[in-house]
C-alpha cells in the first residue's frame, strides 16, 4: 500500500480534491481501487485478464453502491454510463481484433522476411532494423510491429537478443505508433474521440529524436552481444494478395473516419463507424486469402482486458484532476511505464485541455521504460520471457528514458505547448495541498 501511495503521489493528477467523495489519505477511493487494479496487472502478468475484470467489477459495485455516476445513481446510472461509452468500447474492440488479422496478413506477405536482406552486417544493421520497426508501427498496430521486429531479431541474431535491444524494439514500435492514429491504441482512442490525425502527427518531432538515441545505443549493445547474420532470401516472393488486404483495411478505416468527421459529425458519437468499416473490409476480402480466425480467441481475451481498463478509467472522477500542462504531460510519460497507458489516455481524453501531439508521444513512448508499461512490451515478453525482469529492463534499457526526455525537450523547443481547449471543456483546477516532498517508490 505504501508503494501504491507513492506511485499515486508521483502522478500530476494525484493532487485530488476530496470534495464530496469518500477518501483514504486524501485520495478518492475511486482512484485507489483503480491504482490497485493497475498494480495487480503489473504484478500478476500471468493473470492480467482476471485482475482487470476483478478490478472492473469492484469499481463498478463501489460506484453503484456509494458514489453513483454522472448519468445517475445505482444501476440506472451505470446503465446510462454504458450507453454513453458503448461506441468507444465497440470501436476499440473491432479495431483491436481487426488489426490482429491485419498484422498476421502482413507477416505472411513475406515482407518482413525480405526486408532484412538490405541491412548492413555491422551494428548499423541493428540500427536500421529498429528504424524498420518504427516505420512499420506507423501504419500497423504497435503490437504487430513489435512482434514482427522480435521475429526479425530472432532470425538475424541467432536467437540471441540482448535485453537492451528488446527494450529498443518496444521503444521503436511505440515511437512509430505515437504519431499515427492507426499505429497505437492510444492514438486510435484520440482519433475516435475526435482528435485530428494532423494534430497527433506532431508527436513524430519527439519520436524521431528518441528513436535515434535509443537505436544507436541498443544496436551497439546487440552487436557486441551477438552480431547480425545476413540472409538474402533470394527465392522469397511477396504475397501481393495479403498486401491488398492490409491496404484495403487501412483505407476503409481512414476513409470512414475522415468521412464521418467531415460530413456526419453529429453521428460519430452514436455508432462505431470505424470499427465496423474495418470488419466490412475483412468480410469483403475473405475470397482473397483465408483470414487466420484461430487468432481470435487470444485476441478477444486481450481486447477484453484492455477494454476493462478503459471502462475503469471512464468511471474515474476526472473533474478532480488539476489543469493539463506540459509538466503533467511529461510526468504522464513516466507514469505510463508503471500504469498502462491506455487508461491514462482515457483519463486525459475525458479531462481535455492537452496538446495531443505531445501527449501522444508521452504516453506512447513513455510506456517503453518498463516491459509491462505498454501492450507492445507485454506482447514481446511473451516471445522473449527473459525480458520479464524490470531490473534488467531498466539496467540494460537505460537509453529509453534518456531518449524520452531528449525527445520531449526537442518537441517543446520546436513546437511548444498548444493545448486543445476546444476538445473538451476543462474543469477549473481545484486548490489542494500537496506534500512538499514525495517519497519515490522503492523497486
Amino acid at each position: 500500500m505504501h508503494r501504491l501511495s507513492a506511485l499515486l503521489c508521483l502522478l500530476p493528477v494525484s493532487a485530488f480534491a476530496a470534495g464530496d467523495l469518500p477518501t483514504l489519505g486524501g485520495i478518492p477511493i475511486d482512484f485507489i481501487l483503480f491504482g490497485l487494479t493497475l498494480l495487480g496487472v503489473a504484478l500478476f502478468h500471468h493473470a492480467t485478464l482476471y485482475v482487470a475484470l476483478t478490478g472492473l467489477a469492484t469499481i463498478t459495485l463501489y460506484k453503484i453502491m456509494f458514489t453513483g455516476f454522472k448519468t445517475g445513481e445505482g444501476l440506472g446510472g451505470f446503465a446510462g454510463h454504458l450507453g454513453h461509452e458503448w461506441v468507444v468500447l465497440t470501436n476499440l474492440f473491432c479495431l483491436l481484433t481487426g488489426f490482429a488479422l491485419l498484422a498476421r496478413h502482413f507477416e505472411k506477405s513475406h515482407v518482413p522476411v525480405i526486408l532484412p536482406k538490405y541491412l548492413p552486417d555491422d551494428w548499423k544493421g541493428g540500427f536500421l532494423m529498429l528504424v524498420m520497426v518504427f516505420v512499420l508501427s506507423s501504419f500497423l498496430d504497435n503490437i504487430a510491429a513489435a512482434l514482427i521486429g522480435g521475429a526479425m531479431a530472432h532470425q538475424l541474431f541467432k536467437a540471441r537478443v540482448h535485453i537492451g535491444y528488446l527494450a529498443a524494439i518496444v521503444a521503436a514500435s511505440n515511437a512509430g505508433g505515437s504519431g499515427s492514429v492507426v499505429g497505437d491504441t492510444t492514438t486510435t482512442m484520440m482519433w475516435i474521440d475526435g482528435i485530428s490525425p494532423l494534430v497527433v502527427v506532431d508527436a513524430y518531432v519527439a519520436a524521431v529524436v528518441a528513436l535515434v538515441i535509443v537505436a544507436y545505443f541498443a544496436a551497439k549493445q546487440q552487436h557486441a552481444y551477438s552480431p547480425i547474420i545476413r540472409n538474402a532470401h533470394h527465392h522469397t516472393h511477396i504475397d501481393w494478395g495479403r498486401i491488398f488486404i492490409v491496404a484495403l483495411m487501412l483505407i476503409f478505416a481512414v476513409g470512414t473516419n475522415v468521412t464521418v468527421n467531415i460530413k456526419f459529425t453529429e453521428l460519430a458519437d452514436h455508432f462505431p463507424f470505424i470499427g465496423v468499416a474495418v470488419w466490412v473490409a475483412i468480410i469483403l476480402t475473405i475470397p482473397v486469402r483465408r483470414h487466420d480466425w484461430e487468432l481470435m480467441p487470444e485476441t478477444i481475451k486481450g481486447s477484453v482486458f484492455l477494454l476493462s481498463l478503459v471502462l475503469c478509467a471512464s468511471m474515474m472522477p476526472v473533474e478532480q484532476l488539476p489543469q493539463a500542462s506540459w509538466v503533467s504531460a511529461l510526468a504522464l510519460g513516466f507514469i505510463s511505464a508503471v500504469f498502462d497507458n491506455i487508461p491514462l489516455t482515457a483519463l486525459a481524453l475525458r479531462q481535455g485541455g492537452y496538446d495531443w501531439g505531445v501527449l501522444a508521444y508521452a504516453v506512447g513512448f513513455g510506456g517503453s521504460m518498463l516491459w509491462f508499461g505498454s501492450s507492445a512490451g507485454v506482447a514481446l515478453s511473451n516471445m522473449y520471457p527473459e525480458a520479464r525482469s524490470a531490473v534488467q529492463w531498466v539496467r540494460h534499457g537505460w537509453h529509453v528514458p534518456v531518449g524520452y526526455v531528449a525527445g520531449f525537450a526537442v518537441i517543446m523547443l520546436v513546437l511548444g505547448w498548444h493545448p486543445d481547449t476546444g476538445h473538451k471543456k476543462v474543469a477549473e483546477p481545484v486548490a489542494v495541498q500537496v506534500p512538499a516532498v514525495v517519497p519515490a517508490p522503492a523497486y
